[in-house]
C-alpha cells in the first residue's frame, strides 16, 4: 500500500488538519502540515500509536457483538486525534485542530481510505 501517498491526500483533504502518521508492521510513515510544529516527537508518536494498537486489538474482540470498529477519536485540550485500522493491523492516526468538523473530516478519510482498499 502506498501509505506516503495516503498520508499525503489526508492532510491535503481539510485545512484543520495538522498531522498525519501511518503506523503499520514497526513502520511509521508521516506528514505534517506545513508551518505546524508537532507536540509529540517522532519518538513519541511511535510509542502512542503501538499503544493504539493494541487498543484496537481489544475493540476487535466484540466485532461479533456490535460490529467491527471503524474510527476512534479523543479530545485533548489542543488537539482532536482520530485513529483508523488500515493494512494488515496497522493504523492511520490524524491530529486536527480543536475548531476542525472531525465528523466531516472522518468522512473525507475514510474516501481515501476506500480507495486505497479497492486498488
Amino acid at each position: 500500500m502506498e501509505y506516503q501517498k495516503i498520508c499525503d491526500e489526508i492532510v491535503d483533504c481539510d485545512e484543520h488538519i495538522r498531522y498525519v502518521g501511518i503506523y503499520d508492521y514497526g513502520e511509521l510513515y508521516e506528514k505534517t502540515k506545513p508551518g505546524i510544529t508537532n507536540y509529540l516527537t517522532r519518538e513519541e508518536t511511535e510509542t502512542s500509536l503501538s499503544q493504539a494498537i493494541y487498543r484496537w486489538s481489544t475493540r476487535k474482540k466484540t466485532i461479533t457483538k456490535i460490529g467491527k470498529p471503524i474510527f476512534a477519536m479523543a479530545k485533548y485540550e489542543k488537539v482532536y486525534r482520530i485513529t483508523l485500522p488500515v493494512g494488515g493491523a496497522g493504523l492511520i492516526l490524524v491530529s486536527t485542530e480543536l475548531t476542525a468538523n472531525v465528523n466531516e473530516i472522518v468522512d473525507k478519510i475514510l474516501k481515501i481510505q476506500s480507495k486505497y482498499l479497492e486498488n
